[in-house]
């Protein structure tokens, strides 16, 4: 299939009926970069569509929340950001980034290509650092004519640290990474976690695991100064002009030895903060608490993914989108 703009969709790793087509993207501090948009159309013709962005350590795979969304009325489209999943290279740092805003650009092209096939509606949706990223680049933008709706599942809006870290140790990080730029830092993300999703393991989920490594125990200190910068917006109680959903699961947890909270827990975020941060954003805000949720709430046991749909397309019903 040509697009308008004369880029191709083929059939995506995903087989039918999963299609992508690649985002040619400026080069940037590592070389030529590109970004992936992942397309699964409704059965019927519509001018509502969605489109999702990943988390950190992470990439599209998430199909049945695709299906969700597309048995609802919507088209759906996936980004894999640049440096991630499909979207990686091998001269570049795998999630590499020194600014949020370098992610700006594929998002803007995705966008424009989802309005030139059709749509007038879109429902912004991001999962952890995807959610952090589509928050900052809404309040940015926000008088844009096709965004009508943000949903955000387990945003990435703190970081999930004791109070002297996050008051001292990651505002030294964000100053050492201009003295540093290539250092990495431990990131204290729970061994359990990968393990519990994918279906090798103690999960039902089957994903690649050169894309979505088990363990990924080091971050770079260029993307820990990233985040920290959008941080500080989000604490400056910033205004989100679009119906904005923020779910989260009910409890957070970080054991040391499996056990049943493992697969009933975000193991990833503070999910306290969370629910802070997102009450300081200003407009039509709506918080949910998600029982017995995981930190990827569409990777959650079956009840808890039904109740995470149910509650999402009640909202996107009652907003009108």
């Amino acid at each position: 299939m040509m697009l308008e703009n004369n880029q191709h969709y083929q059939l995506d790793i995903l087989g039918e009926p999963y299609e992508r087509t690649i985002l040619e993207l400026k080069e940037d501090y590592e070389g030529p970069v590109v970004a992936t948009l992942v397309h699964k159309k409704n059965a019927e013709k519509t001018k509502k569509a969605v489109l999702y962005v990943h988390g950190y350590i992470d990439y599209f795979f998430q199909t049945e929340m695709a299906e969700q969304f597309t048995i609802h009325g919507y088209d759906f489209y996936a980004l894999d950001l640049r440096k991630y999943g499909r979207s990686y290279r091998s001269h570049q740092s795998l999630f590499g980034v020194r600014d949020l805003q370098e992610y700006d650009e594929e998002i803007t092209k995705a966008l424009h290509i989802i309005g030139d096939e059709g749509h007038d509606t879109i429902v912004m949706c991001g999962h952890s650092t995807g959610g952090l990223i589509l928050t900052y680049y809404a309040i940015r933008h926000p008088q844009h004519p096709l965004i009508k709706a943000l949903w955000l599942n387990s945003p990435f809006y703190d970081f999930n640290v004791d109070p002297l870290t996050k008051k001292m140790g990651i505002p030294f990080a964000s100053w050492l990474a201009g003295i540093f730029p290539h250092l990495k830092l431990p990131n204290g993300l729970n061994k359990y976690y990968a393990r519990s999703l994918h279906s090798d393991h103690a999960g039902e989920w089957n994903f690649d695991l050169q894309w979505k490594p088990l363990d990924f125990p080091y971050s770079s200190i260029q993307f820990i100064k990233a985040v920290h910068r959008v941080h500080q917006v989000l604490a400056s109680g910033p205004k989100v002009t679009i119906p904005t959903l923020v779910m989260y699961s009910s409890q957070s947890k970080n054991p040391k030895d499996w056990n049943e909270e493992v697969t009933k827990s975000d193991l990833v975020l503070d999910v306290k903060s969370i629910e802070y941060q997102a009450h300081k954003l200003k407009g039509d805000v709506t918080t949910m608490s998600i029982q017995d949720g995981l930190h990827d709430l569409v990777l959650s046991s079956p009840a808890v993914r039904r109740s995470v749909y149910s509650r999402l397309f009640a909202w996107l019903q009652e907003k009108g989108i």
